[in-house]
């Protein structure tokens, strides 16, 4: 009986880091049926002579909760061979939430996510209150690629609690409310339950994100919901200095894989210039949690951000910059202009450890006013010599007068590539950490499994082709427990990514640099993205071609996976 899809002559590297083999593959009915050498006939034969043939990509850590209204793609993922994506990371998503709530939810996915709140209410049409809802609206649309819902801790919180969610911590009796609807939406399909304890993680008008408000009781039952269940997995952004685990973060870990009894991954392990050693030293910290089974989660690329004074996320560790967040141009313009916040500012950027805070790293990309455009490319440090002033006035006074338009763009982590390789090849580590979806004004992270093919992998060596497809298939896929993806064998879904090795990743050793601006948000906004990799040649999803030399075929095969 003829199969609907065989993929000939392909090096087949399945995902499991066992060693690569040539075959065919037969497809038929979404999955795979055969492994081998296959002379049957099929509906549609692809010749892969001199391609590599992986499970399609699983990204561990997106923020696609808005866009998958609008974007049926998945994009710019999905350009870049991903063919599964776990969303509500980082405690928000957008669900369970009442009709009159809804603004505050939008606005938190503002605030910590960067995504814009013109784009998603035009975007989205709400058709659920419940989580188990907002899963069932999933499934009645069409995706080109999988999506797997995880329940986000603001949202259950806020449901229960209201306003004060983000004030206090629960009652006793709210704590039971919450953890019966954490149960509820995993039982549902939901594949875990996330958090953050990072004090830049502000919500609406400007406040704590409710769920930083969850005290470690409160924590302990919802990981008992998890424990009660048997199943689903735990995302905590955890480090308040990225890269360096503290007393109080190891100890939260290892309450809450007491508690929970589940797999845990905690964020964020990001590679720093002013203390190298940060990311080996937390690492060798965490070793017996990590034994136990909490994952540091580490990003694979050179940590770039571009922004603005109107959204200053990546100053959200400043306690003098909450009076900005999220308040009107003028407010912030005045804020900005003040003698004493700049003061203020000063003194916190030699203490803040959100990031390596360097005035050298932090470059003039765009201005709108034509009378600055001299001022384009420069560093701050050249700002302030070209206008013979200190740093931070020459760098707010710019941004001033171009009425708070002007693009900077600033270097935060993983800026030396032998230390990441260290990172990235550590077994300790889950490499994710794309934002996919998030910060489309700043960058676009979701092209991160070409890059490490391309950069880790062929050029400089870090990992093997194998070790490497299943640090971004089968790794991740095991993590958050999406048993029939992640791996190339007969009974396993038939999610594929097919490329050339000799191409994949050849312009990407400066991601930043190949990202786009795009006017294709609804209502027209820009986002960032970052294009189609050209040594991707085919991506299936569930038996179906998606892309075919980058052109989409018009399927849209993707589904809501179940835990």
């Amino acid at each position: 009986m003829p199969c609907d899809l065989l993929i000939k002559g392909g090096t087949v590297v399945d995902g499991t880091g066992a060693d690569a083999y040539r075959a065919d593959l037969a497809i038929a009915g979404g999955r795979i049926v055969r492994i081998g050498r296959i002379e049957e006939p099929a509906e549609r034969t692809i010749d892969a002579s001199g391609l590599i043939v992986a499970p399609g990509f699983v990204d561990p850590h997106t923020h696609f909760d808005a866009q998958i209204w609008w974007d049926s793609l998945v994009t710019s993922s999905s350009w870049h061979g991903v063919t599964t994506v776990v969303m509500g990371n980082c405690g928000v998503t957008l669900a369970p939430c009442r009709p009159a709530d809804r603004a505050a939810l939008l606005h938190d996915l503002v605030n910590l996510e960067a995504i814009p709140y013109e784009a998603m209410t035009r975007g989205i049409e709400w058709k659920w209150e419940s989580f188990p809802q907002y899963i069932a609206a999933g499934e009645q649309r069409a995706f080109g690629i999988n999506i797997a819902f995880v329940a986000a801790l603001t949202p259950f919180r806020f449901y229960v609690m209201g306003e004060e969610a983000c004030e206090r911590a629960a009652t006793v009796e709210q704590t039971a409310q919450i953890k019966a609807l954490l149960k509820e939406a995993v039982a549902a399909g939901a594949f875990g339950w996330t958090t953050t304890t990072m004090r830049q993680h502000v919500g609406h008008e400007g406040r704590p994100l409710a769920c930083r408000l969850a005290g470690e009781p409160e924590l302990a039952a919802y990981c008992n919901a998890l424990r009660e269940l048997g199943k689903g997995s735990i995302e905590v952004a955890l480090t308040k200095s990225p890269g360096i685990l503290g007393d109080g973060e190891a100890r939260l870990l290892d309450v809450m894989l007491t508690e929970s009894r589940r797999p845990i991954t905690w964020l964020m392990l990001l590679d720093r210039d002013d203390d190298p050693e940060a990311c080996q030293r937390s690492l060798a910290r965490a070793e017996a949690l990590t034994r136990r089974g909490a994952i540091a989660q580490t990003n694979a690329l050179p940590v770039y951000n571009k922004f603005n004074l109107r959204n200053p996320f990546i100053f959200g560790g400043f306690d003098c910059c909450k009076a900005v967040v999220a308040r009107p141009l003028d407010q912030q313009m005045r804020v900005y202009a003040d003698a004493g916040f700049r003061r203020a500012f000063r003194e916190e950027s030699r203490k803040v450890k959100a990031f390596s805070f360097n005035w050298d790293l932090i470059t003039v990309q765009e201005v709108v006013n034509p009378g600055l455009t001299r001022y384009a490319g420069m560093t701050i440090p050249e700002l302030a010599a070209a206008t013979r002033k200190d740093a931070a006035d020459a760098f707010f006074d710019l941004a001033l007068e171009d009425g708070l338009e002007t693009s900077f763009e600033i270097a935060l982590f993983n800026n030396d590539p032998k230390r990441v390789a260290k990172l990235v090849a550590d077994q300790r580590t889950l490499i994710g950490l794309s934002d996919g979806g998030a910060h489309v004004d700043m960058h676009d992270n979701a092209g991160y499994c070409t890059y490490v093919l391309g950069t880790w992998a062929r050029n400089r060596g870090a990992l093997s082709l194998e070790e490497a497809v299943r640090r971004i298939t089968s790794q991740p896929a095991d993590f958050w427990g999406i048993r029939d993806r992640g791996r190339l064998a007969s009974g396993m879904a038939a999610d594929l990514c097919i490329f050339d090795y000799n191409e994949i990743g050849l312009d990407s050793a400066a991601p930043v640099k190949r990202q786009q601006w795009r006017t294709d948000l609804p209502g027209g906004g820009r986002r960032l993205v970052w294009p189609a990799d050209p040594g991707i040649k085919y991506v299936a999803v569930n038996g179906q071609i998606l892309y075919d030399n980058h052109h989409h075929t018009g399927a849209l095969p993707g589904r809501v996976l179940h835990s």
